[in-house]
């Protein structure tokens, strides 16, 4: 087991002072970074600027206790902590204040995420995993209130995990599961439900988590009376308090943001709760002072009166540091020992502001240099063309006058010089225009790349293993070929773990983990709580440490709970880091075809819409559906499985290959051949589509149906548009609103496939009425498509071309 901060600090006198002034430089060059940062931004060389000035002695303090192979989910005040660990660096601080997309000067987002949102690369250029047990950990922040948080939980509960749990690689991930996980978040951000329910569960799970709560008194303006049940979290918190033999609740502990030694002591006690005893622990940080503010974005001159500002000037942390090192003595054999002197102390100050000062400049110049670089390759060709056109010399002029030349103004003058020579085949402008082209590319990686995942393991790259069926197999019911193949995964990948209401002892709803919790135990199979935001969350945290999550989420309408999640934390891992992080979680879920306003199952237009950067799977059976979870356990890309939930009874011929047979995903299947009309549908309203294909075979109207089976990726190869080539007519049909996902797949197949030029008749979508379904099945049958309403909409289309062989039916 590690060592604790509290067992390893038997040091000399020396030693001693040399950390201490360390600490007092660290804190100095933190806090020169957010002066200039600020001045940065307020001449105009950045965009905006937040900064975590005033918190930089807890977070040095929190720093001690750091390890390898420890993780941390913060938000955007803790540069500080991040210089402490090496993770950031004065240039790169800068490199980001400055939204510079080398990924090697800026390495936390390249220039994606605005600055103070930190990260470290957990992934080789290949996507392969770094050994994370060898160097600090800091998952990618996120600017959303709290929004760490759920994912700060699955980060600790791997912790837990690996004591159980080894593979072929886990040891770059976990060394008996002796690893912290590290949250921070500011006071006002506690009044959010996000808080609430990851501490909830990290004390009911009594997983290694370390809260620190910034409380400078304020949530930008708004004073911490106003936030709170209690102007104190830690008194409102103090039923989390554990009770001494007990295996529930939280430690407490707080302390005061300016008294270096007790936050010594605080984060020392914090980290032997939670490494030696897999305990969570708050620790509330008190009187905490903001020098500067919110932000760049205004003033807390407007907010804070005369007497508050006093005091925080007082009581800033680097002046009361600054005065218990004067005003530290010791007598050692005989000698009075002190730290250093106020011209020590004056001279470090000093030195601080020149390595900022320093490293500012370095940051800037390779910024600058970039762009210089860009224009020096660029604007001579610009230049060949101005004889072809005046506008082009005026475009030229233009841009020469402008004081700050940013990638955009060059890429407006060349787009600007390309339009007014439209229509001209010189040599100039193809020269110009293949030069576009490839600086186009190099921005198009820059700004667009890693949405999903560029590895070997991506889905795409996930080889089709076609299901095996012999005079042998089985006809068994849906849930049964869930669990069976759930129990060949739980065998194959002892990495693979499920959770989720209901998920464990009962087995789900719906028994498609039947006998699973009993085979392979309460770790890997599990209930949790009535709470999906950290169901989300536990998913992203372990799966950022190399495990692979299921994380169920009982009904697609429950999704809504954890949208926020998926949306700004899942789907963007990749990209906000530009391939430096990733989460394979593959969300669990059942819907289609539901009953009722609350279990109407279809969210999907704001899941399409919310969630890029997530597959969205959409099976029409449970053959398939176990065929997807094959493939995304072989990818790294992060998936959304959403299984029938009125397909659980029906019965399916069980593949003989169970447990290995892949299901492609963006591959569509054409389920029945037609030459009248394309059907384009999925999930559970595939079945009543057939049905409806089999009452239109009987006017006469032979129709080809598809199974899209996959929404994210969407049809790769594009056959949909073929079928249409063939049948000239199109038509989607789906359960959920009208302008959803029907018009996501619409606008696939006309914009994308260009499948409009093969159209003798305009393409018809027949959707659910924009209100969710009434209760039972008429309510179903009156709210979405029937297959009366298909039948008559799609007869509709051929009566208006041939009315005498097709005559109308109303």
């Amino acid at each position: 087991m590690q060592t604790t901060y509290i067992e390893t600090q038997q040091i000399s006198f020396q030693d001693f002072k040399n950390q201490i002034l360390a600490d007092y430089k660290m804190g100095r060059i933190s806090r020169e970074m957010s002066y200039l940062g600020r001045r940065e931004v307020l001449t105009g060389k950045a965009k905006f600027g937040i900064f975590g000035d005033g918190k930089e002695l807890p977070q040095l303090a929190m720093a001690k206790v750091f390890r390898n192979g420890d993780f941390r989910s913060g938000y955007y005040r803790d540069q500080t902590f991040a210089l402490a660990i090496d993770a950031l660096s004065v240039e790169s601080f800068f490199a980001q204040l400055y939204a510079d997309t080398n990924v090697d000067r800026e390495p936390a987002s390249a220039g994606r995420q605005m600055n103070g949102h930190y990260a470290t690369r957990s992934l080789n250029a290949d996507g392969s995993w770094k050994n994370l047990m060898e160097q600090k950990n800091i998952s990618s922040d996120i600017s959303p209130t709290a929004g760490q948080m759920p994912r700060l939980l699955g980060l600790a509960q791997a912790s837990k995990i690996y004591k159980s749990v080894s593979f072929e690689g886990s040891e770059k991930f976990s060394k008996e599961g002796n690893e912290i996980a590290f949250g921070t978040i500011g006071d006002a951000s506690t009044a959010e439900g996000h808080f609430w329910e990851t501490l909830n569960a990290a004390c009911a799970l009594q997983v290694p988590m370390i809260v620190s709560i910034w409380d400078d008194g304020y949530g930008i303006s708004v004073p911490t009376k106003n936030q709170r049940a209690k102007a104190d979290i830690a008194e409102m918190l103090s039923g989390f308090q554990r009770k001494e033999g007990e295996n529930q609740g939280c430690e407490i502990i707080q302390v005061k943001a300016w008294d270096y030694p007790a936050l010594l002591d605080a984060y020392a006690r914090a980290e032997n709760f939670a490494r030696t005893e897999s305990v969570p622990v708050v620790v509330h940080v008190i009187e905490v002072t903001q020098p500067q503010g919110h932000s760049t974005s205004g003033s807390h001159e407007r907010y804070k009166n005369e007497e508050r500002l006093t005091w925080e000037g007082e009581f800033d942390g680097l002046v009361k540091f600054k005065e218990w090192i004067l005003n530290y003595s010791i007598e050692i054999e005989g000698k009075e020992e002190i730290i250093a002197t106020t011209e020590e102390l004056d001279a470090i100050e000093e030195e601080a502001k020149k390595w900022v000062k320093a490293g500012q400049k370095n940051a800037w110049d390779s910024y600058q240099k970039s762009i210089t670089d860009l224009v020096q390759s660029i604007l001579p060709l610009v230049e060949n063309l101005k004889s072809q056109n005046s506008e082009i010399e005026k475009e030229i002029t233009h841009f020469n006058k402008l004081v700050s030349k940013a990638k955009k103004d060059v890429f407006h003058m060349v787009r600007k010089s390309l339009l007014a020579t439209r229509g001209t085949n010189s040599a100039e402008r193809t020269q110009l225009m293949d030069k576009y082209n490839e600086i186009f590319e190099v921005e198009k990686d820059n700004y667009s790349s890693h949405l999903y995942s560029q590895s070997h393991w991506k889905a795409e790259n996930v080889a089709e293993i076609k299901p095996i069926y012999s005079d042998a197999s089985e006809e068994v019911d849906g849930r049964v070929v869930v669990r069976n193949n759930f129990d060949k995964i739980f065998d194959k990948y002892p990495q693979t773990l499920i959770f989720g209401e209901d998920a464990g002892n009962i087995g789900d709803v719906n028994q498609g983990l039947e006998g699973m919790q009993e085979k392979y135990g309460e770790l890997r199979v599990a209930d949790t709580g009535i709470r999906e935001a950290t169901i989300l969350g536990q998913g992203i945290g372990m799966a950022m440490r190399g495990l692979r999550p299921i994380a169920e989420i009982q009904y697609l309408d429950y999704i809504l709970y954890c949208l926020q999640g998926m949306s700004d934390d899942l789907a963007t891992v990749q990209y906000r880091t530009k391939g430096g992080q990733k989460a394979p979680v593959i969300i669990r879920t059942r819907g289609h075809r539901l009953e009722g306003v609350w279990h109407s199952g279809s969210p999907m237009a704001g899941i399409l819409n919310l969630s890029k950067g997530i597959l969205v799977l959409v099976p029409r059976n449970l053959t398939i559906a176990a065929g997807f979870y094959n493939t995304m356990l072989k990818s790294d890309d992060p998936a959304l499985i959403v299984e029938c939930l009125n397909g659980y009874r029906l019965k399916e011929k069980q593949p003989d290959n169970i447990g290995e047979y892949t299901v492609p995903v963006g591959k569509i299947e054409v389920t029945k051949e037609g030459k009248d009309v394309t059907l384009v549908t999925y999930g559970s309203t595939w079945r009543i589509v057939m049905e409806a294909a089999a009452e239109l075979e009987k006017l006469g109207i032979n129709a080809e149906v598809i199974d899209v089976q996959s929404l994210i990726p969407f049809d790769i190869a594009q056959e949909i548009s073929d079928s249409v080539k063939k049948t000239n007519r199109l038509v989607v049909i789906d359960e959920d609103v009208e302008g959803g996902t029907s018009a996501f797949i619409l606008q696939q197949i006309l914009e994308k496939q260009k499948a409009f030029r093969h159209l003798d008749s305009d393409p018809l979508t027949i959707a659910a009425n924009n209100h969710r379904p009434a209760y039972a099945s008429d309510g179903d049958y009156f709210s979405k498509p029937s297959v009366d309403d298909m039948v008559e909409k799609i007869y509709a289309l051929f009566n208006e071309t041939n009315p005498q062989k097709y005559p109308a039916i109303f």
